[in-house]
């Protein structure tokens, strides 16, 4: 679609920042993650629904990130993507097992860095800065099929399920990590302004970065007829006017960075709903004899999601109908975020701000709309 979406960079920059924004504050306030709030709150059957949602949307998006990372390593190293996503898969469970999650974040977040290479490729192609700033600010809600799949798709991309819990699960473990009590309950003023400055730069940092990918690939794919990508080959070469021959390893690179940071957080997700809901003992900061059953539901969707691969379904449909799904499944979530961040019983006096709640809910209806609109057109 060129240019016309990138007014969804705009838009989903305050439905992100309030979805993440509750879900942080919940487990702040409460000092338990998102699963073990509503087991504490609802009927079992609504537990284990939220729990079913995240883990068909995780290992779903654990195949297509793997399956990415295969393609671009095989796109440039002529090795079968099947070996490279077994490897991937098998480093990532070592290094969680063995080592920690921390240090797989010290040492692969700065490959990410390579995704502001997307900023320096918009200035160097033939952008018509007129129709993108028009797109920017034109908000033109989908009417077909494909341009409303596409919008979930951004959508899902941005706010996904495995957020809700990750988010909530990692104030728990902040609090941990300083020596506080889990079963606490409440919140100073000056946590509530950390977690506010920490989830405001960290979508910001995310949207920008998306909004130039929209509009680098808008101004070289989509102006030069590739309206549709079918190899990871072809996604690279989005960044043709920067890096030349080099565009097809900075690609890679970049793909493998964000794989290594965001499939152990997408297993790892899985194993905090699922250690919560069952009422096992299990964190990233406990090792492996410590917490097997944690450990093992981390190892499980990991492998599950290798499996997926290994049926031959095309990575790069997969990365796009993943995203589809994860902006499908999360409305549900999103609703029982909702009425629990607005019951006083879970959160006391700090229940949702008017401005917090207004976004929401508004989240939570344009998700829906979407979903409804893309199966029913």
């Amino acid at each position: 679609m060129g240019y016309g979406l990138l007014w969804t960079a705009i838009l989903s920059f305050p439905l992100m920042v309030s979805v993440q924004m509750m879900c942080g504050r919940l487990g702040m306030v409460t000092g338990r993650g998102l699963a073990g709030v509503i087991r504490r709150r609802y009927p079992r059957w609504v537990l284990w629904s939220a729990c079913f949602l995240l883990i068909v949307a995780n290992v779903i998006n654990i195949a297509a990130d793997l399956g990415g990372m295969g393609a671009a390593s095989e796109m440039v190293t002529g090795v079968s993507s099947l070996l490279w996503t077994a490897l991937f898969t098998f480093l990532m469970i070592g290094f969680l097992f063995w080592s920690s999650y921390r240090r797989i974040a010290q040492v692969f977040k700065w490959t990410t860095l390579v995704l502001l290479s997307y900023v320096g490729t918009a200035f160097l192609a033939h952008i018509d800065w007129r129709a993108a700033l028009l797109a920017t600010v034109r908000f033109e809600f989908p009417h077909t099929r494909e341009s409303l799949a596409l919008l979930l798709g951004i959508l899902g991309t941005t706010i996904s399920p495995y957020l809700f819990f990750w988010q909530a699960a990692q104030e728990v473990e902040e609090e941990r990590a300083e020596g506080r009590a889990v079963s606490r309950r409440g919140a100073t003023d000056a946590q509530l302004r950390r977690l506010r400055i920490d989830v405001v730069t960290g979508m910001f940092a995310s949207n920008f970065i998306m909004y130039f990918i929209i509009l680098t690939t808008a101004a070289t794919l989509h102006e030069h007829g590739t309206t549709q990508i079918q190899t990871a080959r072809q996604a690279a070469e989005a960044l043709l006017p920067l890096a030349g021959k080099w565009s097809y390893v900075l690609f890679t690179f970049g793909l493998i960075g964000t794989g290594m940071l965001g499939v152990p957080v997408l297993a790892g997700s899985s194993a905090y709903a699922l250690s919560e809901a069952a009422a096992w003992r299990g964190s990233l900061e406990k090792k492996p004899h410590n917490a097997r059953k944690f450990y093992g539901v981390l190892a499980a969707a990991m492998i599950l999601g290798l499996l997926i691969d290994y049926t031959g379904l095309d990575p790069v449909k997969m990365l796009f109908w993943s995203a589809v799904i994860n902006g499908a499944l999360a409305p549900p979530l999103i609703f029982l975020v909702l009425l629990l961040t607005d019951d006083p019983a879970v959160m006391g006096n700090r229940i949702n701000s008017p401005w917090l709640r207004w976004l929401g809910w508004a989240t939570f209806a344009v998700m829906s709309l979407a979903t409804i609109g893309m199966l029913a057109v």
